[in-house]
């Protein structure tokens, strides 16, 4: 199996335990709201007729982005096919001297989820399990989370038939419903960036999950809910979120924890322009930091260029910083790895230059300890 060690940072983060407090009410609110009947409502018609289609069961390992600021933690981003929970579990593992191996009590947590899944999928309560898992990814031996993958595979053959580890063009797919070599695919992990299934090689796969001839998780719908940024963009508007019913304490605890977010076509430009260096400018249709530019750093020409419907601008909510021996401070942001009503896991990602990745020395997926402090 490729070594995962490369992802992990061996520099723990301190975070204040009112944060992660903080932190846990916000996502346990935002995921309730996909049950939310005045929510649900508020973002019909904004919705992608993929994502209206709801195939009664929601989404493995979602994610919440946060960076740490003086008032608080400020919501970054939400994700719906998060990498990085096995990298998050060793960080902590290796900095309190335990083995490298996954205690069996996370493994059957795990598995408990998938296996929700698929009974909620199938309707099936009994102990039937799929027979073809398959995780998906684009060129998945290309990712710099693959060895997570192939962690994943021997795990998800001890509870279902089977696990392989494919790229979409790999599979055939169409409305009877997902075949690799003959063999009928039940259940799809889906680790894919083309959250709409916009893409060609996605195409089969589309109308197989509109079809309800596979378990596709993370699927369109919860990407739709949640994770599309219009979503950051309504959430963080007042007059919005009075439509929620949220109650006061939801609605101060959004306020709070939502960085000012809209869309670059409400700005005036020359006001925005002006103002750039308290912006960052994000496309809604990218992922992981692509496209994204700091308003500090940008030209007017790049900014005349940005689309006005497809932009994003979030007010800039700088990441914290952690101190190391070995060079300058790292950035650092705090990832909730969440599923349904509860926290499966927390790390910090340390990095250094204008993103996250996992390519700065010393960096990745890094241990987070407590502090009782504010």
């Amino acid at each position: 199996m490729p070594a995962i060690g490369q992802a992990i940072s061996r520099i723990p983060v301190m975070l204040p335990l009112q944060s992660l407090r903080r932190m846990i009410r916000m996502a346990s609110l935002l995921n309730g709201l996909v049950h939310s009947r005045h929510y649900l409502d508020a973002i019909d018609r904004d919705l992608r007729p993929i994502a209206r289609h709801d195939p009664g069961h929601e989404s493995v390992l979602m994610a919440y982005d946060f960076h740490l600021e003086e008032q608080g933690p400020s919501l970054i981003e939400i994700n719906t096919n998060a990498g990085g929970l096995l990298p998050a579990w060793l960080a902590w593992a290796r900095h309190q001297g335990l083995s490298a191996a996954l205690p069996a009590l996370q493994q059957a947590s795990l598995l408990q989820m998938f296996a929700r899944e698929w009974r909620t999928y199938s309707h099936e309560q009994s102990a039937a399990r799929p027979r073809l898992v398959v995780i998906v990814d684009d060129q998945p031996a290309t990712q710099h989370l693959y060895p997570e993958m192939c962690w994943f595979q021997p795990l998800l053959r001890r509870w279902a038939g089977d696990c392989l580890i494919l790229d979409p063009t790999e599979l055939e797919a169409g409305s009877e419903g997902v075949f690799f070599r003959g063999r009928r695919v039940d259940m799809i992990y889906n680790r894919h960036t083309d959250f709409y299934l916009d893409e060609v090689p996605q195409a089969g796969l589309a109308a197989a999950y509109l079809a309800g001839k596979v378990c596709l998780t993370p699927n369109p719908r919860m990407y739709g809910l949640l994770a599309d940024k219009r979503r950051l963009i309504q959430l963080a508007d007042a007059d919005f979120r009075q439509r929620l019913q949220l109650g006061a304490k939801g609605e101060e605890l959004l306020r709070q924890g939502l960085p000012e977010c809209r869309l670059l076509a409400d700005w005036d430009v020359e006001t925005l322009w002006r103002q750039r260096r308290g912006y960052v400018f994000k496309p809604i249709t990218q992922f992981g930091g692509k496209g994204v530019v700091m308003g500090k750093s940008v030209s007017r020409t790049r900014f005349s260029q940005l689309a006005p419907t497809e932009t994003l601008v979030q007010r800039l909510a700088p990441p914290s910083l952690t101190p190391w021996d070995g060079g300058s401070p790292m950035k650092t942001d705090f990832r909730l790895f969440w599923y349904r009503n509860r926290l499966l896991a927390l790390t910090a990602r340390l990095y250094q230059g204008q993103l996250t990745n996992l390519r700065t020395p010393g960096g990745g997926f890094a241990p987070v300890l407590l502090s009782a402090s504010a």
